[in-house]
C-alpha cells in the first residue's frame, strides 16, 4: 500500500498536503473560530474563496510538478466532487432544522463531521483504488453502479424525509445513554456522575453517516476519471474542506437550485457511462485520457451550471404563494 502512495506522488507531497490541511484546520477551530457563533455571508463568503483558491493554487502545483495530465484529472475530479458535494447541503439544512441546531453551534458540527470525512474517505479511496489496479472488471462494476445512482436520483420523488426517523438515529438512541435535553454546545453530558450522549453528538453522528452515504457516489466517479490515490485523495480533501464555508453561504437559498439534483443524476450517470466505455473509446476512436478528461469536465460543467440557470430562471412554485 505505502509503495502504491509513493508511486502515485513522493513522499514530501503527500507530507506537506497533509501539513498543509492541519494547519488550516488549527487557524479555522483553533484561532478564528474558538467562540461559538452564526458566521455572517460575507464570513462564508470569504472562506469559500479561501479554500477555492487554496485548491486552485494546490492545481496549479500540480500541473507544474506532476505534469499536464495529472493537473487536468486534480481539476476535473475538484469539479465533478465539489458538485456532488452541494447535493450534502441539502441534507445538512433538514438535519439543522429537524434537530433545531442554533445556527452558531452548526460551524462546530460540521468542522468535526469534515475532520471524520477525511478519515473515512481516505480509507475508501485506498480501497478503491487498490481494487481497479487488482480487479479490472470492478471498472464495470462501479460504473454500473454510477449508472444506477444516477436514474435512481432522476426517478425518486422530490419529498423530504424526516432525519429524526432515520434508522442510524434510532440504532444510536438504543445503544448509546442519551440526554434529549442535552444541549448542543457540548457532545456530552455529565447527570449523577454519568455521561450522556447530546443531540449535539447524535446530530454530528447523524452528519458523518449521511458523508459516508454520499461518498459510495462520488468516490467511484472520481476513480472514474483517474486512478491516481494522491489526486483522488487531493482533490476530494479540497471539495470537502471547502464545504462548511459553502453551507452557510448557500444555506438559505438552496432550495432555489431546485434542478441541481437532476443535473447532478446526469452527471453521475454520464461518468458511469464514461467509466464503462473508456476502453471502447481509447481503442476503436482513438481518443487519449487528456481528450477524454477534457470533455469530462466540459461537459460536467456544462450540465451543473445549466440546471443552476434553469432553476433561477423557472423557480420552484409553492403552495400558498
Amino acid at each position: 500500500m505505502i509503495h502504491a502512495l509513493l508511486a502515485a506522488a513522493p513522499w514530501w507531497a503527500w507530507a506537506g498536503f497533509h501539513v498543509l490541511v492541519f494547519l488550516m484546520l488549527a487557524l479555522d477551530l483553533g484561532v478564528l473560530n474558538r467562540k461559538a457563533h452564526a458566521p455572517s455571508i460575507r464570513e462564508a463568503a470569504t472562506w469559500s474563496v479561501v479554500w477555492i483558491t487554496l485548491a486552485l493554487i494546490f492545481n496549479a502545483v500540480v500541473w507544474k510538478t506532476l505534469g499536464r495530465q495529472k493537473g487536468l484529472e486534480f481539476l476535473t475530479g475538484y469539479v465533478l466532487e465539489k458538485s456532488l458535494s452541494v447535493d450534502n447541503l441539502f441534507v445538512f439544512v433538514l438535519l439543522f432544522t429537524s434537530f433545531q441546531v442554533d445556527l452558531r453551534h452548526q460551524h462546530r458540527v460540521l468542522f468535526w463531521g469534515v475532520f471524520g470525512a477525511l478519515i473515512m474517505r481516505a480509507a475508501m479511496i485506498l480501497a478503491g483504488t487498490a481494487l481497479l489496479n487488482r480487479f479490472e472488471w470492478m471498472m464495470y462494476v462501479f460504473g454500473g453502479f454510477l449508472v444506477l445512482t444516477g436514474v435512481k436520483m432522476l426517478m425518486a420523488e422530490d419529498t423530504a424525509p424526516d432525519p429524526t426517523q432515520y434508522p442510524v438515529v434510532r440504532l444510536f438512541r438504543k445503544l448509546v445513554p442519551y440526554d434529549p435535553h442535552g444541549g448542543h454546545e457540548h457532545f456530552w453530558s455529565l447527570k449523577d456522575g454519568k455521561h450522556f450522549a447530546t443531540p449535539m453528538l447524535l446530530v454530528l453522528v447523524c452528519v458523518e453517516v449521511t458523508d459516508l452515504v454520499f461518498a459510495v457516489d462520488s468516490i467511484p466517479a472520481v476513480l472514474a476519471i483517474t486512478r491516481d490515490p494522491f489526486v483522488v485523495y487531493t482533490s476530494n480533501v479540497f471539495a470537502i474542506l471547502g464545504l462548511r464555508s459553502l453551507y452557510f453561504l448557500l444555506a438559505k437559498m438552496i432550495d432555489r437550485f431546485h434542478h441541481l439534483k437532476t443535473g447532478l443524476a446526469i452527471v453521475l450517470a454520464f461518468v458511469g457511462i464514461k467509466m464503462c466505455s473508456a476502453h471502447w473509446l481509447k481503442s476503436h476512436l482513438g481518443l487519449d485520457d487528456q481528450t477524454l478528461i477534457i470533455g469530462s469536465l466540459t461537459f460536467i460543467a456544462v450540465v451543473l451550471t445549466g440546471s443552476v440557470i434553469v432553476s433561477l430562471a423557472w423557480p420552484q412554485e409553492h403552495p400558498g404563494e
